[in-house]
């Protein structure tokens, strides 16, 4: 159409000379909530000339010359959906399932490209968390990068910044643990990243006046300001909401005592009335639906302050997947290693590789003298009986 149109108008023509036509006009949408869970007004339409008036400017909006036919594009998802009247193969459903959950890494990896600096020092599982990360990143405004010790976190975060000061002309404010300022600060040097490098023990003397604004901020440790009540945590929000900037975390033990730890740091760059576009379905069941979750607590059913009322953890694991990557050792060696006779191993780009290593438990055997009195282990194992 050559401007936005939001009318509905169904009309529907069958075989008799009294009624050859009706019209529907109203706020129905053709979905499953539309048809049977939404309360929608509609007015039907019987009389000939006003039917036919409605058939006219259908045909008018019909021939448009911007207008474009979708029949085709509609028959093939509905054939393709729920509402298809044949049985769909539990392989076929799993594999859809598969596909919907790998969207941002698929999305990721075809709409960000890695910066030529990192092309030949990223290896392959790193390259892909960055362009998974970026899509996060750019769609919801924040990433934590939660990779456990050892992948490389802190040049694929450097990496993603890169990515968003190519794209964007962004600079990044990293804010770090005092023991970290060097590394990152030779970081920024090697990648020539726009970059000024805070200790997290200076943000209360330097970050409300002193930091211009910087459009994206890594925190590194990010599980440091999982407490909520504390100045630094309360300043590095109010800094990040008044700059609109981008959040990058970092951390390999996001997790430490329950949920609020994961909470407090997306609530950094999440704010409270923020339409999360899910819910906790598992709360929502427990109380009784929607409804009821309305009438026992003050806040949006699809925000993180609902999600904080949750303690189930696949509430949580729905929640992170919008905002987390994460792979563990096991994950890399299954998906990217390749294996020779010594073993498993990565190969970077220049050719040198490194293997993992193969932690074999073995038993430690020693002696117990259980007549001498000074012999230690003798001495607990009494103590025991």
């Amino acid at each position: 159409m050559s401007y936005p149109l939001h009318a509905k108008l169904y009309l529907v023509y069958r075989t008799d000379a009294n009624n050859p036509i009706t019209g529907f006009v109203g706020s129905s949408n053709l979905t499953f909530a539309g048809l049977q869970q939404q309360g929608e007004l509609n007015l039907d339409v019987i009389d000939h000339d006003a039917c036919y008036k409605l058939a006219h400017w259908f045909e008018d909006r019909w021939g448009d010359r911007w207008c474009v036919d979708l029949s085709n594009e509609l028959a093939t998802l509905i054939e393709e959906s729920w509402a298809a009247d044949r049985l769909v193969s539990p392989y076929h459903i799993y594999l859809r399932m598969a596909w919907y959950l790998a969207q941002d890494v698929r999305a990721g990896i075809a709409e960000f490209r890695i910066p030529p600096l990192f092309q030949h020092v990223l290896l392959d599982f790193q390259a892909a968390a960055v362009q998974t990360a970026a899509r996060h990143l750019n769609q919801r405004g924040g990433v934590l990068i939660g990779d456990v010790v050892g992948l490389g976190k802190s040049v694929m975060a450097t990496a993603l910044a890169k990515i968003f000061e190519d794209d964007h002309g962004t600079e990044t404010l990293i804010i770090c643990p005092k023991n970290l300022v060097t590394m990152w600060e030779h970081y920024a040097h090697r990648y020539q990243l726009c970059a000024k490098v805070l200790s997290l023990s200076r943000v209360l003397a330097e970050l409300p006046e002193k930091t211009r604004r910087y459009r994206v901020v890594l925190i590194d440790e990010s599980h440091n300001l999982r407490n909520k009540d504390s100045k630094r945590w309360r300043v590095i929000r109010d800094y990040i909401e008044r700059n609109d900037s981008r959040v990058i975390l970092l951390s390999a033990t996001p997790y430490n005592k329950n949920y609020g730890d994961l909470s407090a740091q997306l609530a950094l760059f999440l704010k409270e009335d923020t339409d999360l576009g899910i819910r906790p379905e598992r709360l929502v069941a427990a109380l009784g639906g929607e409804k009821q979750f309305n009438e026992q607590h003050q806040c949006s059913v699809r925000s993180l302050a609902a999600f904080e009322k949750s303690d189930d953890p696949d509430d949580w694991r729905d929640l992170m997947r919008l905002y987390l990557v994460r792979r563990t050792r096991s994950f890399i060696i299954q998906h990217y290693a390749e294996s020779d006779e010594r073993g498993q191993f990565l190969r970077f780009p220049d050719g040198s590789t490194s293997y993992f290593p193969q932690r074999i438990p073995q038993n430690v055997v020693f002696p117990i003298d259980e007549r001498n009195a000074n012999d230690p282990y003798a001495g607990s194992i009494r103590k025991q009986w």
